[in-house]
């Protein structure tokens, strides 16, 4: 095998991490072009956002595990293949049904994060690993925000085929050169993958995700989403009780209730509430005709180019955090780009008169998204063993996940709650929107003061594992390094 360079692994795991976060957000403003193309219902058409979210929340921390135990490198190249085929099979599809089942394909993909992440902690120099993390985390966080920007002009010059058949030839190259040249991890956790566990924890996020994605159209109070929320509680409990009798769990709850990651994946959650609710509102926002009293009429390119500054400034400090974390710390990272996105929240209450004002506030936005997602990263993997790298770093994917969908979901409840009789929100329902984020992102920053600093939190996070591997039979055991 050629001797494997770390720039080119790098280059191999944010390509695949990056058209992953891109295929998130790239296909939502084309569902009005899907919907009329598939001549399908829009209630129908939303399945293919909520498909994707679905499986990604349950392909995410069951395939961060099996590269744990079985080896991230193939782990990777097999979650790229899929990636590939669910592309494949979308830029192909005749039909509604086949997109959506090529959706819940593409959605083994949010593996990607956390065994990227897992393949620099084990493959990297130490020194260069907090800056490499940082550095792919502004990548996956600029990929959403360019999902946004470039879907108008690809659909506009092409067709919203294009917005597949473009990943399919990425991640084709991508494979074949993460097949060559990336270097397997050594790094192996001991057991088996608990498929009891991997079963009740997608059952829970299943029942939890899709009465938050659907609740809109069934009714927030039809038996469908009162009866799916009481099926995630049981199910969560069930899991969480066949989780602490497993000899090999699939998400090592000893490891979940170390202060560093427990409070990190609190504050993910909040952040990612904010997060999300602003990817699907704003832009919406932005489109809205200037006759109901506010928005902009832009069309899906004119508001993409609005968001630009957002991908900028993402890009950007996500960067700086990795030249900034060795200095400042990862917890201070999180505080503030919590503090910069609940400010541009809290600006854009009354401020939204001019276009101008709404991309300042989004540059604003995308510079606390930076900040947050490059120190999460850098939190989780500096507090776990190596060997859980990929189950903890998918679990607080996971959580920001369902944070957004609990944000997406409150957000619409104040947008839609009054409409004019043109069917379109007031102003004041989008205002109340807004303050609702800048709180939740606001308690993300408050949550992030209790992480514990970096020297406490590591010293706390050994001294618990060993304390908890010692009541482990020792065939089950593998060496914590941290």
């Amino acid at each position: 095998m050629p001797r494997p360079s770390t720039r080119l692994t790098f280059t191999v795991l944010a390509t695949g991490a990056g058209v992953f976060s891109m295929l998130q957000s790239l296909i939502a403003p084309a569902l009005p072009t899907v919907q009329h193309a598939l001549h399908t219902s829009q209630s129908t058409v939303t399945w293919v956002m909520t498909a994707y979210l679905l499986s990604a929340s349950v392909f995410t921390p069951i395939l961060g595990r099996v590269g744990d135990l079985f080896g991230k490198k193939r782990t990777m190249v097999a979650v790229l293949l899929a990636v590939l085929a669910g592309c494949l099979l979308a830029a192909l599809a005749p039909n509604i049904g086949v997109l959506i089942t090529a959706r819940i394909i593409q959605g083994a993909g949010g593996a990607l994060f956390p065994l990227s992440f897992g393949i620099i902690r084990d493959q990297f120099a130490r020194e260069k690993v907090s800056g490499s993390i940082s550095n792919l985390s502004a990548v996956i966080a600029a990929g959403g925000g360019l999902g946004m920007v470039a879907a108008g002009p690809i659909i506009g010059a092409l067709d919203y085929h294009w917005l597949f058949w473009i990943p399919v030839f990425v991640v084709a190259v991508t494979a074949v050169i993460a097949l060559r040249y990336v270097p397997e991890s050594h790094n192996r956790a001991a057991g088996s993958v608990n498929w009891i566990g991997a079963v009740l924890l997608s059952g829970w996020l299943v029942a939890l995700l899709l009465p938050l994605t659907q609740g809109k159209h069934w009714g927030w109070g039809s038996a469908r989403v009162t009866g799916l929320f009481a099926a995630a509680v049981v199910l969560w409990a069930l899991w969480l009780f066949a989780e602490s009798r497993a000899k090999s769990p699939l998400i090592d709850l000893r490891i979940m209730r170390l202060p560093a990651v427990w409070t990190t994946n609190a504050a993910g959650l909040l952040f990612g509430a904010g997060m999300f609710a602003i990817w699907s509102f704003l832009p919406g926002f932005v489109q809205t005709p200037r006759s109901a009293g506010y928005g902009f009429g832009a069309s899906v390119t004119g508001s993409g180019l609005l968001m630009v500054p957002m991908l900028i400034a993402m890009f950007v400090s996500g960067i700086l955090s990795g030249r900034l974390e060795p200095v400042v710390g990862s917890k201070r990272l999180l505080i503030a780009g919590s503090v910069f996105a609940a400010v541009a929240c809290g600006v854009l209450v009354p401020w939204h008169e001019q276009q101008w004002q709404v991309a300042l506030v989004a540059g604003l936005f995308g510079f606390g998204i930076g900040l947050a997602f490059a120190s999460m990263a850098n939190l989780i993997v500096r507090s776990v063993p190596a060997e859980q790298t990929g189950a903890a770093t998918g679990m607080n994917a996971n959580l920001r996940t369902i944070g957004g969908s609990i944000g997406t979901a409150l957000t619409s409840l104040l947008v839609t709650s009054r409409l004019q009789p043109s069917g379109l929100p007031y102003d004041s329902g989008y205002t109340h929107g807004f303050t609702l984020l800048a709180g939740l992102l606001a308690a993300a920053a408050l949550m992030a003061t209790l992480v514990p600093s970096p020297r406490r939190g590591v010293r706390a996070a050994v001294a618990e594992t060993d304390s908890a591997s010692a009541a482990v039979p020792p065939a089950a055991e593998a060496p914590a390094q941290v």
